[in-house]
């Protein structure tokens, strides 16, 4: 019996080595001639989606729009439905994505004119960390983050002004936008 058995293991070793053998010859057969050699650098020429048209290159949600000013300052983008918290540096400190209010702001500079910690807004939501920068059609605008944590989408019909964000954002926007903090509003 463990003559066979040698016999076995000595014919599966073979098959092995074999087998490795011919996947050695494949991969040398597909390598370039110089292995050393730098792969080529990808084309520069634009991509093409399905639709055969070029790909738009993917925004960086921290970098803060181009024309929104310099030094510390609050961006709210209107298309974007974001808001960037930017350092004296330029840098973003924090972003996040808010809900908007049915009355707008001009795009523009503005300040922070007043501050609340917890009111009722003007949707009838208790709301907190309210930071006020600018009236609009008798409305105040300004951001805010509602006590219960939702981010109901406003009722079209009410003039509304505040730009709903989540709680632990509100909370970012309370420590960040005291009053007379610089607020820029871009389309």
């Amino acid at each position: 019996m463990a003559r066979s058995s040698s016999g076995f293991v000595a014919g599966l070793t073979a098959a092995a080595v074999a087998a490795v053998a011919f996947l050695a010859y494949q991969a040398s057969a597909n390598a370039p001639a110089d292995v050393s050699a730098k792969p080529k650098a990808p084309s520069t020429a634009p991509s093409t989606a399905a639709t055969g048209g070029p790909k738009k290159p993917v925004k960086d949600p921290l970098s803060v729009p181009a024309d929104s000013g310099s030094g510390a300052r609050v961006v709210y983008a209107l298309t974007e439905k974001r808001v960037w918290l930017v350092d004296a540096k330029g840098q973003a400190t924090s972003t996040f994505s808010v809900v908007p209010s049915t009355v707008h702001p001009a795009p523009g500079a503005y300040k922070v004119t007043s501050r609340s910690g917890a009111v009722t807004g003007s949707d009838g939501v208790q709301i907190e960390h309210v930071v006020r920068f600018t009236t609009e059609q008798d409305v105040s605008i300004g951001f805010s983050a509602a006590v219960d944590g939702t981010l109901p989408t406003p009722d079209p019909t009410r003039k509304t002004g505040g730009i709903r964000m989540k709680r632990a954002d509100g909370d970012a926007m309370w420590t960040f936008a005291s009053i007379g903090a610089k607020v820029v509003v871009v389309p």
